[in-house]
């Protein structure tokens, strides 16, 4: 059984952040921490969540990384690199704001799911916890190919539902952390 891996490199980032705060005592749940916008200092190790979703080494075909263009003299990508991902980068627009990133998980997630995959033996990890999943696992779903979502706690009720199987990140909380 292979897996396929596609990561939202902000989402979880993000949203970690978040749950590092409610971990250190900034916010009193993640609810909170959300609505007063409080994050806390948090940053996380590629090749130890590769590690974690991507299962054995030996089971783990592709995995991809999504997200926006740092600074240039930033390393994240190139770390994410040494960590075993595919690196798919998009520029922010005039707004400062990330876009395609989404779109392009699931555009490729449905790609893979026509081209690369077994239906019978492999497996699709989508790590990102928003709502803008959802019509791409179904799509995955209804092909018989099993999608496995790995977030934070607080991912949309909706996106774990279309998930064959929803796991949660926050009891690896420490062990992400960079």
């Amino acid at each position: 059984m292979a897996r396929y891996v596609y990561v939202d490199n902000s989402n979880v980032w993000i949203e970690g952040m978040r749950v590092s705060a409610v971990e250190n005592g900034l916010a009193f749940d993640i609810y909170d921490a959300i609505d007063r916008n409080v994050t806390d200092r948090w940053s996380y190790d590629f090749g130890k969540l590769l590690g974690i979703v991507g299962g054995q080494r030996n089971r783990l075909r592709k995995a991809v990384l999504f997200g926006s263009r740092p600074p240039q003299n930033d390393s994240l990508w190139e770390a994410a690199r040494q960590g075993g991902f595919e690196v798919v980068v998009e520029d922010r627009n005039a707004q400062n704001r990330e876009k395609k990133i989404d779109s392009g998980i699931a555009v490729r997630m449905v790609e893979d799911s026509y081209e690369l995959i077994d239906k019978e033996n492999d497996e699709m990890i989508l790590v990102a916890g928003d709502r803008d999943y959802v019509p791409a696992l179904l799509s995955i779903g209804r092909r018989g190919i099993r999608a496995i979502v790995y977030f934070w706690d607080h991912a949309a009720q909706e996106l774990k539902d279309a998930a064959a199987e929803f796991v949660s990140l926050n009891p690896l909380y420490a062990q992400l952390k960079r």
